[in-house]
Parts: structure tokens; C-alpha cells; sequence
């Protein structure tokens, strides 16, 4: 699904035209350059898109003690309030976005009617179905072919609030940051902007609002197992007009449990030695938790040898 091509400031990535090699080109060369690109004519239904839209908005209207009931599974997976750091936005969230089980316990937590169930429960299967198909195309642009490594890696929903006021025009949403896990999908907000990603020279580049398109980011944990060939987005959102905006992101993380984050064989040779030391999703996390590093600086601690 998607529409024209009248919005896009970024690389644009056709899911139709795959398996032309042409397109798979286009995709390696926005992972390595921007880290990110508008997806268009993409599996998720219109439709559906939109109703989500309509289930997310009357999720982040609920009362704040049900709000709260949507507890964190791993820190920053449920609801964040408002904070010192980030005093315009607010997010509920859901850790692992392909578990039918977990899916149900966000419902019921926050009291989601049956028409609410139905098209969360239909919107996690698609998205989730689609950031894995985008996967597996990012490991074959790259070369890698029958790779089943995204198998088991948990997929962290968060559906995000930023009540922008008439007095935080100009200021900042959500501060620069990379997203830690491999790839994200957002469904971005149809009519209010104010996303902006980080280009080559230090720029930032707007990101504006595209119906029926979706974007992608790649983070940390994409950048290590590359062995550095992929770019880790630094991005921003940015307070352009005193309205609400809401967006939806699905996260792909990274390996479950002990599992580490490595560059496969077919990254590292004489020419390109190892350049980070193996290391688990979890214990990253923690590491970027701990250092207060949240743009794609913890991962120099990582490296073999110092950068």
C-alpha cells in the first residue's frame, strides 16, 4: 500500500519491485547511506492502518490509572509519562509484538473492547509479518541468502502521544537518539510533521507526512551486525504546530536471551576486521540505560579496538 511519490525527502523502497536487483540496490544503498527509507506499496491494508489509528488515539484518551495498568516488561516497554527529559510526550507500549499471548495481556490491561482487540490483534500480525520481510530483504541486498537469523527476536510495539502546546512551538518532542534494536516500522502521524533524521553531513533533514506510506530506521544493533556497512539513524521530532501528534512503532530488537549480536563470517575479512566485540540485546540496552548514551554512542564502548 501507498501513495505518490510527492512526499518523499528520503530514499524510497518499492515492495512490489522485489525481486528486481535493482531494488534491492536502492535498499542497500539507503541502509548504508541514510539508515532509513519510505516504504511504499507495502502489504498493511489502508484500512486497517487507519483503524488502528483510531484504536491508538482512544488508548492514549484512557484515564491515567488505566494508563498506568500497562506495566514495563523490560524498561521503557510500557507506559512513559511525561518527563523531565521529554516533557511533550507520552507512549504506551507492548514488549513482544509477536506473542498472541502478550498482545491479549496489553488488552486486557487497558480494557480494550472486542473491536479494539480485533484490529490491534490484526495490526501486530501484519506489521509484525512486514518488519521481518524487510529484514530478510536487508540480509540478502547485503549478499547474505537462506538466513533465518530474525527467528525468535522479540518485536517491541509503542504507540506515541506528544501534546504540543502553543509555548513549545520550536522545541524539541524527543531528543536526538538512534533506536538500539535492528529496524523499526512507523506508521507516522498523516497530517502533523515533525520527524527529522540525521543525514551524512550532520544535517537534519525533515521527514514530512506521507498517508499510506511507511517509514523505516535501522539502529544500533543493525550497524554491529553489519560490521559497520549500515547506518544507525540519528533522528528527532520536533514541535512545528500546537496540535496533538500520534505515531505508531513496531522494533525489531534484537537476538532473544544469550544470543549475541554479531557480524555473520560473510562482514569480516582481512579488509574489514571485526570492529565490535559480540554482545547480547539485553546487556546493550542496560548499557545505554546506564551511560545515558542514547544516540548511537554506546556502541564505541563496544568496539574491538578504539575508534
Amino acid at each position: 500500500m501507498g501513495e505518490g511519490e510527492d512526499c518523499m525527502t528520503i530514499p524510497v523502497i518499492d515492495m512490489q519491485k522485489f525481486p528486481d536487483a535493482e531494488e534491492y540496490k536502492k535498499l542497500r544503498e539507503a541502509s548504508e547511506i541514510w539508515g532509513c527509507f519510505r516504504l511504499i506499496n507495502h502489504k498493511i491494508p489502508l484500512a486497517l492502518m487507519k483503524e488502528m489509528k483510531a484504536v491508538v488515539r482512544s488508548l492514549l484518551d484512557l484515564p491515567m490509572e488505566i494508563k498506568q495498568q500497562n506495566k514495563d516488561v523490560i524498561a521503557g516497554s510500557g507506559y512513559m509519562a511525561p518527563s523531565k527529559a521529554n516533557p511533550l510526550y507520552e507512549a504506551l507500549g507492548l514488549y513482544d509484538l509477536g506473542s498472541p499471548e502478550a498482545v491479549h495481556t496489553f488488552c486486557s490491561k487497558l480494557d480494550a473492547s472486542s473491536h479494539q482487540r480485533e484490529i490491534i490483534s490484526k495490526y501486530a500480525q501484519a506489521v509484525y509479518d512486514q518488519i521481518v520481510e524487510i529484514g530478510h530483504k536487508l540480509a540478502e541486498s547485503l549478499g547474505l541468502v537462506n538466513v533465518d537469523f530474525l527467528k525468535g527476536w522479540p518485536c517491541q510495539f509503542r504507540i506515541n502521544k506528544y501534546n504540543f502546546k502553543p509555548e513549545s512551538v520550536g522545541s524539541s518532542g524527543v531528543q536526538i537518539h538512534t533506536d538500539s534494536g535492528f529496524l523499526t516500522i512507523l506508521q507516522d502521524d498523516e497530517n502533523v510533521g515533525g520527524l527529522e533524521v540525521m543525514d551524512k553531513s550532520g544535517a537534519f533533514v525533515p521527514v514530512d507526512p506521507c498517508p499510506g506510506t511507511l517509514l523505516v530506521n535501522l539502529g544500533d544493533v543493525a550497524q554491529a551486525w553489519s560490521n559497520g556497512r549500515l547506518c544507525n539513524v540519528r533522528h528527532r521530532v520536533q514541535c512545528r504546530e500546537a496540535t496533538i501528534r500520534v505515531s505508531i512503532a513496531t522494533f525489531l530488537l534484537g537476538p532473544k536471551d544469550q544470543e549475541a549480536v554479531e557480524a555473520p563470517p560473510e562482514f569480516v575479512d582481512s579488509e574489514h576486521p571485526r570492529l565490535y566485540v559480540p554482545f547480547t540485546y539485553e546487556d546493550y540496552r542496560k548499557l545505554r540505560l546506564s551511560s545515558k548514551l542514547q544516540a548511537g554512542e554506546a556502541l564505541a564502548l563496544l568496539r574491538t579496538t578504539p575508534s
